[in-house]
């Protein structure tokens, strides 16, 4: 009897997504503007026995706030990641703290999306995952490909239901 699938309780990883690139569209328009005025403001500080105090004063306010709107959001949504593995939907997120959550397959009930002109434009869309139990329902904003991903997610549960089906499960 041949499979097309992985053999039993073997795991491998079908799809790794971050969230759509729209999501740090916003801070790198303020790290545009940060360093604009941050160049206009030293650039106008006349020259004094203060200007290369001030000047310092503007470049530090200017890496704090570089720091704090467009640092953090840039590694928040490099270190989240939605993986589709041939058992679970994985969800992992955080920079200092991890956190993770893993969908089973076979606990998924329905695979749907969304997405308006703009994300259709820019290739993104809302993925919908209803899960039987507690979990309920999963939206995942911002997925790139999300009709490509959705597709693959549906695939994957109805492979793992006749996975099970076929153990005898």
């Amino acid at each position: 009897m041949t499979s097309s699938g992985p053999p039993a309780g073997e795991e491998r990883s079908v799809m790794l997504v971050h969230p759509h690139w729209k999501t740090i569209l916003r801070p790198v328009l303020v790290a545009l503007v940060t360093v604009a005025a941050a160049l206009a403001l030293i650039i106008v500080i006349p020259s004094g026995s203060v200007a290369k105090w001030e000047r310092m004063a503007v470049g530090v306010i200017a890496v704090i706030l570089l720091a704090a709107w467009v640092l953090a959001p840039l590694l928040r949504w490099r270190r989240t990641t939605y993986e589709l593995t041939t058992r679970r939907l994985r969800l992992r997120q955080g920079v200092l703290t991890r956190r993770g959550r893993d969908f089973p397959l076979l606990r998924i009930s329905d695979v749907s999306f969304q997405h308006g002109l703009l994300d259709r434009m820019l290739g993104c869309g809302k993925l919908i995952v209803e899960s039987a139990g507690e979990h309920g329902q999963l939206v995942l904003p911002e997925i790139p490909h999300v009709e490509q991903v959705q597709g693959t997610l549906f695939q994957l549960v109805e492979d793992e239901q006749q996975r099970l089906n076929s153990d005898g499960g």
